[in-house]
């Protein structure tokens, strides 16, 4: 029974908490899975991390003591401390980018009601003294059709709290967490906080920005397939002057999606491809590069096959592919584009082939 006696109603749920824990582990521990399913599942997003925990019992009974217990026992209204903890279960999706936190939002919807959102980004935003925790908060619990499902009855009827937030959101969260005695501070220590947290609300916006704006590069990069090779006859110094011409990442990619349309390339490792290129060819253009692919990637190919027929535990992926070609086309230019072993067995296979 509900009562205004607090030591009673804190043993009660301390009681109920200990009895209830190892219901609560196992829900939490499901609820990340299934969140990490659904969001695996989704097109074009960037999770970092998807994290989470039971709430600490001595934490619940300090949240209600905060928020609730003088008004209901000023208003002489008796209460259950468990009632009011509807957050036991924490769950945390660490993105990217900002813009990421609303298609987490709509992915999760597919599987669980919404019982209440909290945005933080909007309720920051919409002032001008305070910058503060940002991220989006959202009250969750399993759709009907869901929790009819004979896996999920263990906790079918348990809420939990979802928060997203970008890298940089959890990062000043994290901080801010440490900034002791922030309500009595002094006004010019507050004033350095709200600079700080901007910095960190301006860095989740620019890193968005070049995002959008690499994204953006490569579709304006040319596309050197469809255009004829103007630049072949420049001498060195000259095209490395012609507007455009140059190889960069971007034109690599536009050229190598081409010849390689089931291949996804990873940026970090274009990079690094595009660097061994321009090192073995300091004035290599982008036409041509798609030139020498051209003419040798049939070959090539007949190679691969032959290779992957006689290895098969070895690989030869598109980059492989690439370096053969290049290799082919200018053997002098690029023969560190092949280590000994593989040049040498390319060349018997060639002296056969030819």
């Amino acid at each position: 029974m509900p009562s205004l006696d607090f030591s009673r109603e804190e043993k009660a749920f301390e009681a109920a908490y200990t009895q209830e824990l190892p219901a609560l582990q196992y829900a939490c521990a499901s609820y990340m899975a299934l969140l990490q399913a659904i969001l695996s599942r989704t097109p074009g997003l960037d999770i970092t991390k998807v994290e989470g925990r039971v709430k600490d019992r001595r934490e619940c009974v300090n949240k209600f003591s905060r928020k609730y217990r003088a008004a209901l026992e000023e208003s002489n209204t008796p209460y259950e401390i468990r009632s009011y903890i509807t957050d036991l279960i924490g769950v945390r999706v660490v993105c990217l980018y900002e813009d990421e936190l609303e298609e987490v939002a709509q992915a999760v919807r597919s599987h669980f009601e919404v019982i209440d959102v909290t945005d933080k980004v909007t309720a920051v935003e919409s002032t001008e003294d305070s910058f503060g925790y940002k991220g989006l908060h959202l009250d969750l619990r399993l759709t009907p059709a869901q929790a009819a499902l004979a896996e999920h009855a263990a906790y079918a009827n348990q809420p939990f709290e979802l928060q997203v937030r970008t890298i940089i959101q959890d990062s000043w969260s994290v901080l801010d967490h440490k900034i002791k005695y922030k309500k009595s501070i002094p006004g010019q220590l507050k004033r350095r906080i709200n600079v700080l947290s901007a910095l960190f609300e301006l860095a989740d916006r620019e890193f968005r920005q070049i995002r959008d704006a690499t994204d953006a590069e490569l579709l304006q990069a040319p596309d050197e397939t469809a255009e004829p090779d103007s630049d072949l006859e420049l001498a060195p110094a000259e095209k490395s002057q012609a507007p455009g011409s140059e190889l960069n990442a971007f034109t690599f990619l536009k050229i190598a999606n081409h010849f390689f349309k089931d291949q996804e390339f990873e940026p970090q490792k274009v990079d690094l491809f595009v660097d061994d290129i321009r090192a073995w060819s300091p004035s290599i253009t982008r036409a041509r590069f798609n030139t020498l692919m051209r003419a040798t990637i049939g070959t090539v190919k007949r190679y691969k096959q032959h290779f992957e027929d006689h290895n098969p535990q070895g690989s030869f992926n598109a980059y492989t592919v690439i370096r053969h070609c290049l290799y082919l086309g200018d053997r002098t230019t690029f023969r560190r584009a092949l280590r000994n072993s593989s040049r040498e067995a390319f060349e018997a296979w060639l002296k056969d082939h030819a």
